[in-house]
């Protein structure tokens, strides 16, 4: 999986990585005169959605106006982001929330997605990142990764997992997971994490990946099992639960970043304005403390980071998606 130094370097030195970027002048010195808009490509309910509600709020009252959030699912994320990377104005007032499955994946998996996350779109900033976590439902026989490789090898193919959509990172997790252990698992694909993860709670599958802060709290509340987090360290919000390595897998790490992006084309002196306002936000005590209590590692970046950032990915998960014939179902 794509190394993570590039993305803490860019949490761990943001104060320094801050220039004092020029204000907003070159054009009207009016920007923004209205609303804007958070284009989040996932249902509502989501670790993604959990994340950009507040993430909204909080830009909106630094730099003047509202910014909405408009949840745009479908295909993967892929309805979203072509709406904000193809249909709408590169005028700055259009935001997308864009993922490590929308802008890194999908363009290995979808033979027309109606943009392409290199050329269309305008990095502006990491947000933060996750990891994904193994979880199942507390009635299952499963207390452990070797209790769920023993039943998968038992009866290959017969263990369901959810996911939020075919090529999504929670379903390249489980890929990733039945390459590291050699157990084969049935993949059931969703429309977005959340209805995965009600499903796993009623019992109507046993077990799912999913996004670190979306099931701490059921977790917490005995709603679903966390068997281990798919990251290089334990979580401190569930200091009992193992990573994969330490529950005998390597190498089967899954995190997850995401940012905001504009439109290609949106003018540079928006860009450079927005940047500084996000980030000032992203690096707010007072914002980043209720986030990361739920599990989101809150990051920052320059556009230019940012983009770095998604093209190691970019190649790395196509490499990871050939050399497992991962392929849309």
């Amino acid at each position: 999986m794509p190394s993570r130094r590039l993305l803490l370097a860019a949490f761990t030195c943001a104060a320094a990585l801050t220039p004092m970027l020029p204000a907003w002048a070159q054009a009207t010195g009016k920007f923004p005169d209205r609303p804007l808009t958070l284009i989040v490509p996932y249902p509502p309910g989501g670790a993604a959605d959990q994340f950009a509600r507040p993430f909204a709020q909080a830009l909106g009252q630094r730099i003047g106006q509202s910014v909405l959030v408009d949840n745009r699912p479908g295909a993967n994320g892929n309805i979203g982001s072509v709406h904000a990377a193809k249909q709408l104005p590169a005028d700055g007032y259009t935001l997308l929330l864009g993922t490590t499955s929308t802008l890194a994946i999908n363009p290995h998996l979808y033979a027309s997605m109606g943009y392409d996350p290199l050329t269309d779109l305008q990095p502006v900033t990491l947000t933060h990142q996750m990891p994904n976590v193994l979880l199942v439902n507390p009635n299952t026989p499963y207390k452990s990764v070797a209790d769920v490789v023993a039943a998968a090898k038992a009866k290959p193919g017969s263990l369901a997992y959810g996911s939020a959509g075919n090529g999504n990172t929670m379903h390249l997790a489980g890929e990733l997971f039945q390459s590291r252990s050699e157990a084969r698992l049935m993949h059931v694909p969703y429309k977005g994490g959340a209805p995965a993860l009600n499903d796993v709670m009623g019992g109507q599958i046993p077990m799912m990946f999913n996004n670190l802060p979306a099931v701490v709290p059921l977790h917490n509340a005995g709603k679903v099992r966390v068997l281990a987090l798919a990251a290089a360290k334990r979580s401190p919000l569930l200091p009992d639960v193992p990573t994969m390595a330490e529950a005998g897998l390597q190498k089967a790490d899954s995190v997850v970043w995401n940012g905001i992006l504009m439109r290609k084309g949106t003018p540079a002196g928006v860009i450079a304005y927005m940047n500084r306002e996000m980030r000032a936000v992203l690096e707010s005590a007072e914002f980043r403390a209720p986030l990361e209590a739920q599990g989101f590692e809150v990051l920052s970046s320059t556009p230019k980071e940012f983009e770095t950032v998604l093209r190691e990915d970019y190649a790395q998960m196509g490499e990871l998606i050939k050399l497992n014939h991962i392929k849309i179902e």
